[in-house]
């Protein structure tokens, strides 16, 4: 059997999974009031766990570069999530003490992060590249995120007068005991590999990936320094108007491209562990605590989302960018409602839909911080006034 076949039949699995053969409904959650229809789904692979790591950008973004390969026709691929975080922690020092310590170092990131490191590193397989799991395989990156934070502050305040080169080999050393040496020069599948090489047989060309969001304090068809703490490299995105952000998000789903998501998860109407996230039409502070209670018991009529109420979502820090994720479906409600199947990265176990959720679109349009999708997954119309080629 070939691993294209053994794909489709991960994705038939997980379709049936929770659902009625004759109606072919699948629940929220077991015994779930909310029953959702698939309209389209692309192929993606098992989902992975992050576990105790800010490590969601890498992940939701080889997610999204595996659903990819899958597109290319270049099989299945369980890409290193950790080759990315080690190459990205390594720049990240860099920038933080040339900055003398005015940038943000932590574990976030975004997902430009993913693509510089494609394009001017490359990929590897997991298997080659693990970064070290401890835990039973398990990334636990609570003492190494400390350590190198202890790091660069340490060298930020200068205490010699001036700084040697001492200080980077010190910490590329720490890099290399908690995640393992960067490999230049890899075998996989009886075949020798670079990074970069790994990358092109795999046809993927970072050129070929852009972001998006939309927001009011910028111009609309320009690019910007998207003004977040995580966006340390100051890498700028496009900037739409919503209706074209929707429409982008749809149009890349049902022509099989997916959709990389990174989005505000702090709300109490994100639930992981009910696999739905919505808009309530009521705020939660004015909701009576049966309301509450009774939030994720079956769909609820939700708030229209306008571009002023994104914007002021925004600008009061009720929307941050909390959480990278990956979109690969779209589904109706059993009101007709639009969801998107969205992919996670913590673990199957965690919530009865199998490490998956549904998000409205309502939640999608307010919440999002910034998607990533292939240039040719945005509509000619709107590519055009974006300046794509």
């Amino acid at each position: 059997m070939n691993i294209r076949s053994l794909c489709l039949i991960h994705v038939f699995l997980f379709t049936t999974f929770f659902s009625n053969a004759q109606d072919s409904i699948r629940l929220n959650k077991k015994n779930g009031g909310y029953q959702f229809k698939l309209v389209k789904q692309i192929n993606a692979t098992s989902v992975k766990n992050q576990y105790k790591s800010g490590t969601c950008w890498s992940y939701s973004g080889m997610s999204f570069f595996e659903s990819e390969i899958f597109r290319l026709g270049k099989g299945e691929q369980d890409l290193s999530e950790m080759f990315i975080v080690r190459n990205i922690y390594s720049k990240k020092a860099d920038k933080y003490v040339r900055m003398h310590g005015h940038s943000n170092f932590s574990a976030g990131g975004v997902f430009h992060d993913v693509t510089n490191v494609i394009r001017e590193i490359g990929l590897v397989p997991n298997e080659v590249y693990m970064g070290n799991p401890e835990y039973n395989g398990k990334n636990v990156h609570n003492e190494l995120d400390g350590v190198l934070s202890a790091t660069v502050n340490a060298v930020v305040k200068n205490p010699n007068g001036h700084l040697t080169n001492k200080w980077k080999l010190a910490y590329e050393a720490t890099l290399d005991v908690y995640l393992g040496k960067i490999p230049t020069e890899f075998e996989y599948k009886g075949k020798k590999y670079t990074p970069k090489s790994f990358a092109a047989s795999l046809s993927i060309d970072a050129d070929n990936y852009i972001e998006i969001t939309s927001f009011t304090h910028h111009p609309f068809y320009t690019k910007f320094g998207l003004e977040i703490p995580d966006n340390w490299s100051w890498d700028e995105v496009y900037n739409v108007p919503l209706e074209d952000l929707r429409k982008i998000i749809d149009y890349a789903i049902q022509t099989n491209y997916g959709v990389a998501w990174a989005s505000d998860i702090s709300e109490k109407y994100f639930s992981f562990t009910n696999g739905v996230a919505y808009v309530p039409e009521k705020d939660y502070d004015e909701m009576t605590q049966a309301e509450k209670d009774s939030m994720f018991t079956k769909p609820m009529k939700e708030r229209t989302i306008t571009q002023e109420l994104r914007q002021l979502s925004f600008d009061n820090y009720s929307t941050e960018d909390d959480h990278g994720m990956h979109i690969i479906g779209i589904a109706n409600d059993q009101n007709g409602t639009k969801y998107y199947l969205v992919k996670n990265s913590w673990g199957e176990e965690r919530n009865d839909c199998k490490g998956y959720l549904y998000a409205s679109e309502n939640y999608v349009l307010l919440k999002t911080t910034c998607i990533m999708v292939h240039k040719d997954a945005v509509p000619k119309e709107i590519a055009k006034k974006m300046g794509i080629k």
